[in-house]
């Protein structure tokens, strides 16, 4: 496999040999410091802190007027903090101007000049700068390659796909070679499938160059497959930072559970508790669900369980174990997808629980349908325990 490949991979799964935030002694690459944004009052971003290593394709992760692109844009230069400090490499760049931090900016408009072509495009910040034309020729056309445009170079925007506009802003923007690379929805205007592509291809030019990335995005899934790192981000706040399996896995809260992906939530109260096992009584389903104890569970305790809809197996045949949770329900909905199958389930409370399967076989038809009594069941291990 190649590097770059591999790379890739480490990436995809969230995790790599290199994970320089575990070393205490790693000194961060930015270093952002109790900063404040507010805007007539109204606090956008609340007194955040964050470390970010160089190299690092990292992702702030939110929904709409969550604070992420402001705090794109302060990092950027193009707003002022109301408190605290931005540092990348050292420095302190706070009052600096945009013009004179070492970071570039991808919009996600792209914001491509319409009039040029391709190839002045990518030239014109170092045409702008009074580089010479022999370096900038051999820049652009280096760029070119990299980003597999070199035989578009002549056409103009207007000739050019979403995906190909998409690699121009990404030229433009890496050909000053800055320190950091901020992306603002870089593929929110692609289709599904170009998307996708266009993820590994991001993740494989990062690697090529080592820029640091950071990447600020509304999808989750994009967010998982690109980033080493992942700050999900609510009402101006993280509200947690870590791999994308550490937070895809091990959520810290009922928010960032239900925002990451899609989850099964039960209220109840835990009725035992032993040296592996805890069972919690829920209102809304008719079994007791068992999860793995934590050092301090207590009986008595109101939690939260979530389950994964991937983690939960779905059978006609009733399902026993000691380490499983089980309940019957009926068919209520089924969305089926080629690769999957998307069952949502109503067991005797009323409650919708939502189950996927892989479709690993070709079958004409299905072997579960609509309206039919199935069996819900998973392992203990599956399940989270949130109190928040």
């Amino acid at each position: 496999m190649k590097e770059q490949d591999k790379q890739a991979t480490k990436n995809t799964l969230g995790a790599s040999d290199d994970e320089p935030w575990k070393d205490e002694n790693a000194v961060p690459f930015i270093r952002i410091e109790s900063l404040t944004k507010q805007f007539d009052g109204t606090t956008v971003v609340d007194n955040i802190n964050l470390d970010i290593y160089e190299g690092e394709l990292f992702a702030i992760l939110g929904g709409s007027g969550c604070g992420k692109t402001t705090l794109l844009r302060m990092l950027a230069g193009f707003e002022s903090p109301s408190n605290g400090r931005i540092l990348i490499d050292g420095i302190d760049m706070t009052q600096i101007p945009p013009y004179e931090r070492p970071v570039n900016m991808m919009f996600q408009s792209y914001a491509v000049f319409p009039h040029m072509t391709v190839e002045n495009n990518v030239a014109y910040g170092l045409r702008k700068e009074g580089v010479m034309r022999t370096e900038v020729d051999q820049r652009v056309q280096e760029m070119l390659d990299m980003v597999q445009l070199t035989e578009f170079k002549n056409r103009k925007p207007n000739q050019l796909s979403g995906g190909q506009l998409q690699r121009v802003a990404l030229a433009r923007a890496l050909i000053k070679k800055p320190k950091v690379l901020l992306l603002d929805e870089p593929l929110a205007a692609l289709d599904k499938k170009l998307r996708e592509h266009t993820q590994f291809e991001l993740i494989d030019l990062q690697d090529q160059l080592g820029t640091t990335f950071v990447v600020v995005t509304h999808d989750q899934e994009e967010a998982m497959t690109l980033a080493s790192r992942i700050a999900v981000m609510d009402e101006g706040k993280f509200i947690q930072i870590g791999t994308p399996n550490q937070i895809y896995e091990f959520p810290a809260n009922r928010f960032v559970a239900d925002f990451f992906g899609t989850i099964n939530l039960f209220q109840g109260n835990v009725t035992h508790v032993d040296d592996e096992i805890m069972t919690v009584d829920c209102d809304e389903s008719d079994s007791l669900i068992k999860a793995v104890a934590a050092s301090d569970s207590k009986t008595d305790s109101n939690i939260w369980i979530a389950v994964r809809p991937e983690k939960i197996f779905i059978t006609k045949e009733q399902v026993q174990g000691e380490r499983l949770t089980s309940m019957k329900g009926t068919v209520w909905d089924i969305g089926y997808y080629g690769n999957l199958s998307i069952y949502r389930v109503k067991i005797d409370s009323g409650k919708i629980i939502q189950v996927s399967t892989q479709n690993q076989t070709r079958l004409a038809e299905r072997i579960i349908n609509w309206d039919e009594e199935v069996c819900l069941s998973w392992d203990l291990t599956s399940s989270i325990v949130l109190n928040e």
